[in-house]
Parts: C-alpha cells; sequence; structure tokens
C-alpha cells in the first residue's frame, strides 16, 4: 500500500519527481510552501508522513507534538551537520538533501512505522472501531511522553527516583515540604535536584533566599524543545545551593504567572528524564489544579496550564499529597484525591497532614485526625502527619535556608527527614523550669 506523504521547502522539487518514478512504496499527496500549511493538512487526515528539506529551522517539540498527534511522521533532508544532531535529538530521521528516492522512501516507511508503535497511547484501547486520535485534549493519555531512546545523543537512560510534591488549593505546605525533603535527600549523600513546576505560584527560589529571574526550568524546557538539551546544557541550567557540606541543584520556576506556556508538557517530560539520569532523586513542587475544562476547547492544540502538573503526577515513582491539618484542609484533600484518582488513575499518592496542632483539632490531634480519616477519607492510610513549628519555619523562610541548617532539632525537621527515609533520634526537648515555691517562716 502506498504511503501517502507531505512535502515542505524549497528542495522538495528535487526529490519529489524521484518518488513518483517509484511508482508505489510513497506517494506525494501534497507540496506545501508553507509550515503552517504541513500543519493544516496534517491535521486533516490527508498524509501519515511529511518530509520536510532545507527549511527544518522551524521544526522543535510543539510542531512534532503537532504532527504526531495527528498520526503524521517526520522525515527531514539537511545538509548542516549540526542542525542533523539538534532534529535527531527530537527523535526525527534525518537524511542528506541529496538522497536518492529509494532510499528517501525507506526513511519514511521507517518514520511512518516508529511513529505507529509509540503515538498515540492510547490507540490500543481503540479497539476494531479504528484508530481513536489522542489529541491533546486528552487528560491522561495525550500528555504521556514517548518513551526516551537510551542511545540518543546526551539522553542517558534515567535511573533516578521521580517524588512529586502536590497537594490541594489553599497553601497547605506543599513548598516547605519540597524544598525541606529535597534537603534531607542531599544531607544523606543522594545526588538531588530541586524543580518548581508549579504554573500557579513559584516559589521555591523565594523559600532559598535566591535572586535568580532567569528561569531556570522555563530554559531547561525551551532547550529541550529545540532539542539542544544535553548534559551538558543541563549542568549549566541548574543552579547550586549548598546545604550542610553538600550541594542541592535547583531548576528555579517561572518568574511570572503568565510564563506559564512555557513548560509545555513533552518538553518538561524530556527535562524530567534526563534529570532522572543525572541524579538519584528528583523532587518536584508542583501546582494544585488538576482540572480539564481548559482541555476541552475547540482548539485542541491549546495550551494547558495544567498540563505541566498533570505530566509531573504521571511521571512521579512516588506521589506525596500534602493536606493541611484542619476543619478546611482535611475536606479539600478528600476532595482533591478523588479529582487525583480520575485524571491520573495511574499515580497512587501516600497522605501526608501538614500543620498538625492541637489548636485547630482539638486535644490528642493525631490520634483525631487518624479517627476522622477513617470515618471520611478515601480509602488508603496517613503516610505521616507533621506537627506545626511556626517558629522554625518562620526562621528558616527568613534565612532563606532549610530546617536541616536553621532549626536541626526541630519536631517539623525530624519528620520531614522521615519521610526521606532518614532515621534521626527523637528532638531534644527544652528542659521544664521549677516554680518557684516561697516558704514563710
Amino acid at each position: 500500500m502506498s504511503l501517502p506523504v507531505l512535502t515542505l521547502g524549497t528542495a522538495a522539487v528535487d526529490f519529489v519527481s524521484g518518488l513518483e518514478r517509484l511508482h508505489g512504496p510513497v506517494t506525494v499527496v501534497r507540496r506545501c510552501a508553507e509550515l503552517a500549511e504541513l500543519l493544516a493538512a496534517a491535521q486533516s487526515g490527508l498524509a501519515r508522513a511529511a518530509i520536510i528539506a532545507g527549511q527544518t529551522q522551524d521544526l522543535d517539540g510543539g510542531v512534532l507534538e503537532r504532527l504526531h498527534s495527528a498520526e503524521v511522521s517526520v522525515v527531514a533532508l539537511t545538509d548542516d551537520d549540526g542542525e542533523r544532531l539538534r532534529l535527531e535529538a527530537l527523535g526525527i530521521r534525518t537524511g542528506a538533501e541529496t538522497v536518492e528516492p529509494e532510499a528517501l522512501a525507506a526513511l519514511v516507511a521507517e518514520s511512518a512505522a516508529q511513529l505507529q508503535g509509540t503515538w498515540p497511547p492510547a490507540r490500543a484501547a481503540a479497539g476494531a472501531a479504528g484508530p481513536r486520535l489522542a489529541g491533546l485534549a486528552d487528560p491522561a493519555g495525550a500528555l504521556r511522553p514517548r518513551d526516551a531512546d537510551p542511545g540518543q545523543p546526551g539522553m542517558p537512560a534515567a535511573k533516578g527516583e521521580l517524588v512529586a510534591v502536590w497537594g490541594p488549593a489553599g497553601a497547605p505546605g506543599r513548598t516547605t515540604v519540597a524544598v525541606n525533603l529535597a534537603a534531607e535527600y542531599a544531607a544523606a549523600g543522594q545526588r538531588t535536584l530541586l524543580v518548581d513546576a508549579d504554573t500557579y505560584g513559584a516559589s521555591v527560589a523565594a523559600f532559598l533566599g535566591l535572586l535568580d529571574e532567569s528561569a531556570a526550568l522555563a530554559h531547561a524546557c525551551r532547550m529541550a524543545d529545540q532539542g539542544m538539551l544535553d548534559r551538558e546544557a543541563f549542568e549549566r541550567v541548574c543552579l547550586k545551593v549548598a546545604v550542610t557540606g553538600t550541594s542541592l541543584r535547583v531548576l528555579t520556576g517561572i518568574t511570572r504567572v503568565d510564563r506559564w506556556t512555557e513548560l509545555r508538557p513533552s518538553a518538561l517530560g524530556t527535562v524530567l528524564e534526563l534529570a532522572r539520569a543525572l541524579a538519584d532523586v528528583v523532587v518536584v513542587d508542583c501546582g494544585f489544579s488538576l482540572e480539564h475544562e481548559e482541555e476541552l476547547s475547540f482548539d485542541s492544540m491549546a495550551p494547558r496550564r495544567n498540563g505541566a502538573t498533570l505530566r509531573v503526577l504521571e511521571l512521579a515513582d512516588r506521589l506525596l499529597a500534602v493536606g493541611s491539618a484542619d476543619s478546611v484542609g482535611l475536606p479539600r484533600l478528600v476532595r482533591a484525591l478523588d479529582e487525583l484518582e480520575h485524571a491520573v488513575p495511574s499515580t497512587s499518592a501516600e497522605v501526608v497532614l501538614n500543620k498538625v496542632r492541637a489548636a485547630a483539632v482539638g486535644a490528642r490531634p493525631e490520634a483525631q485526625l487518624r479517627e476522622a480519616w477513617e470515618r471520611f477519607g478515601p480509602v488508603r492510610e496517613i503516610r505521616a502527619m507533621l506537627p506545626a513549628d511556626p517558629a522554625a519555619a518562620d526562621a528558616a523562610l527568613l534565612g532563606g535556608s532549610v530546617l536541616l541548617e536553621s532549626a536541626p532539632d526541630s519536631a517539623l525537621r525530624h519528620a520531614i527527614a522521615g519521610l526521606a527515609g532518614s532515621q534521626l533520634s527523637a528532638p531534644r526537648r527544652a528542659p521544664r523550669r521549677r516554680a518557684l515555691v516561697k516558704v514563710k517562716f
């Protein structure tokens, strides 16, 4: 069966006639003059592959994602060695502009066959009814990245653990937990990377006292989108923070809320896969929202503000769901966990109740919280309860440090260290002052 293809570029004239003389494996159905025309033709289902010759500078992760969502594979022809390496880093098959028609037809067939086996993930669920396009409006399937090729230049095989720290709206303490959890991993000798992927209120840089305006994560995503993110580039983007004799690497978040479009899910997935290859533990501070209404617009290619959070949750090896331990935060967490189960059914969250205090719950707060959770909460155990320690948290925030440095003996620091698997002795308690008794003679 002949494979319908689209072409783009002035050099396309040189090989189209050669492909037509083959009479079979490849059929050119449209010669496009601009990239916008090629994308429109791809979305119409007219072709299964595209050949782009000479004008490859506009090919990036976003264009590739749009073509792949329409089940159109890509072959790029260029004589520039640097451009060829960039395109191959994006997973695009390349050839010389003077490639022979038989070799070009073989490249197109291989590219189409590879795409059929990797995109979209929901194809297997289509069954006999025919292929279903898992467009970008699909909240789960469309966000799942293609498996990274271990042999791809600059992309070593991933091995580190990805820990996502997430929770409902209302400031339950996600960033406090994420920052101090990463510090505990680093202090334990693990190569640790802290990532701020919150698209609503990025604050890791402020927590650590970093005067950073570069939005390191957005920078890394741009390079990943262009196929230029390798080990050396990744190391240059990361900031290093000294923590008790060791270093914690940090990818700071966006500096303004209107920059959320720079954290595209596909590019973020590439960044996180490379991060897992270079670090033992990657701790990600996520945004709170999982809603899909924005993804149901008439334009299935519209940006998704919550796509970054959903991508992180899908890739996470471990997910900590942080909720505030009070009469407002607890119901929010219960509802949010239900939303999480529907949005990302493949994940399993560990419940962490933060700011546990008798003033908000009553006497014996931990026992009362466990009893209330067993009665009204989802069918999952509470992983940890973090005590409220505003004095220690404020001191760390004021000094731009972590609890490990500013309040190493605090109960909150010990509880977070337990989440990291660190075994610490019980915090020292201040000795009680004896009341003076006046004796009359």
